[in-house]
């Protein structure tokens, strides 16, 4: 297990690097929560250097937030390893037996929050909290940033000599550093909800669930992915691509649109659009993503405007025809993505559960899917290749 954390890129990012608290214990520093990535501490160190020139106020309010957040990964750390032998009364738990657990589609376990380990629900917690700190450093440094050109603009207009305020301005390269922290946690807080959804998927190959639950172990101990890292970017400019796209409701003109933009981006993309867009749930779950609607209201629109004989509609006019208030708008928020990929997610479960029609699985579910395949394809053949 500690190879495969070395194999994901992350650096385990010592606490005792941050805190001049008690003794660590050692199982933090080197099978405990990814505090801070080695790119987050660059760039909390720079952002902190640059509000501690504007106001000894704000840096306290920084240091205070992130001292919060590692007092919280050390709480963590006191609770047994995922990774580990661990005996829980007169049981003993090892990490193979939980991965057994998670992959018998006739246990509930992991299936509620109630059900989940505890290092997982207090994982999520710590993520969630790690997120909005991360959110809200990228709004104090734009607040900073503004104050400063004010003031530099206020000296300007007194002096025409250089100020000092001029150098230490928060660049936007760092502000949107930030940011995309910010949606990689939520693809963390995504991915998930994903691997819980794959692994009691029978129609899956079981040592393939089996690698998803190691997977899943791995990001419940160290809160940290690299299979996400990977696949974030991706999903973050299919996101921003759907916001730009103009569809038109009803003959569903815009998926081509979308795939014609896919041939531009990252080459896994296309070949996922490739290669699985022609079977029909990832089509499915395609236009719910990229309509914002469910599958059911998709198929009434259809058939509502094929009964009046209107060839398509805008955004604007869906929530008139379908009689029901719904958000077709996309914003860039990341909580936005968050909030509809719950409610698709929610909705393809109810169908399984029901064996109704529409997508059982969402978009995200079939990308990460085929993902893990094509890497898990790649890893056997690299071993392959090593043995002849």
């Amino acid at each position: 297990m500690q190879s495969d954390l070395k194999e994901n890129n992350f650096t385990a990012v010592e606490l005792s690097e941050f805190l001049d608290t008690e003794e660590i214990s050692e199982e933090t520093g080197e099978s405990g929560i990814v505090v801070l990535t080695q790119n987050q501490k660059l760039l909390c160190d720079e952002l902190n250097s640059r509000i501690s020139l504007y106001s000894p106020q704000h840096q306290e309010i920084f240091d205070k937030r992130m001292a919060d957040l590692k007092r919280l990964a050390v709480a963590i750390a006191e609770f047994p390893s995922l990774l580990s032998r661990a005996t829980l009364t007169s049981e003993t738990r090892t990490p193979q037996d939980i991965i057994e657990l998670l992959v018998d589609t006739e246990s509930d376990y992991g299936k509620t929050f109630i059900q989940l380990p505890s290092k997982a629900t207090l994982g999520k917690g710590f993520l969630t909290a790690k997120l909005h700190t991360f959110s809200s450093l990228a709004k104090l440094a734009v607040m900073v940033n503004d104050r400063m050109k004010e003031q530099t603009t206020l000296n300007a207009s007194s002096d025409n000599e250089e100020h000092p305020e001029t150098r230490i301005a928060i660049s936007s390269k760092l502000i949107q550093a930030f940011r995309d922290e910010t949606v990689s946690m939520m693809f963390l807080l995504l991915a998930e909800d994903v691997y819980l959804n794959l692994i009691k998927d029978d129609s899956l190959n079981v040592d393939f669930r089996r690698q998803l639950a190691t997977s899943l172990l791995l990001l419940w101990e160290h809160r940290a992915d690299q299979n996400i890292s990977d696949i974030a970017p991706v999903l973050t400019s299919v996101w921003k691509a759907r916001r730009t796209l103009a569809p038109a409701f009803g003959t569903m003109m815009g998926t081509s649109e979308l795939i014609m933009f896919s041939f531009q981006m990252d080459e896994v993309w296309s070949k996922f659009i490739r290669t699985q867009l022609a079977v029909t749930e990832v089509s499915q779950a395609m236009e719910e993503f990229l309509f914002g609607i469910s599958y059911e209201q998709i198929q009434k629109l259809k058939r509502l405007l094929r009964e009046k004989g209107i060839g398509s509609i805008g955004r604007d006019e869906v929530s008139k025809f379908l009689g029901e208030k719904v958000k077709t708008d996309v914003s860039g928020d990341y909580k936005d993505f968050y909030s509809q990929y719950s409610i698709r997610r929610d909705n393809a479960q109810a169908r399984k559960r029901l064996n109704l029609e529409g997508p059982h699985r969402t978009l995200e579910d079939h990308f990460i899917r085929f993902v893990m395949e094509q890497n898990r394809e790649k890893q056997n053949n690299d071993s392959f290749a090593k043995t002849n």
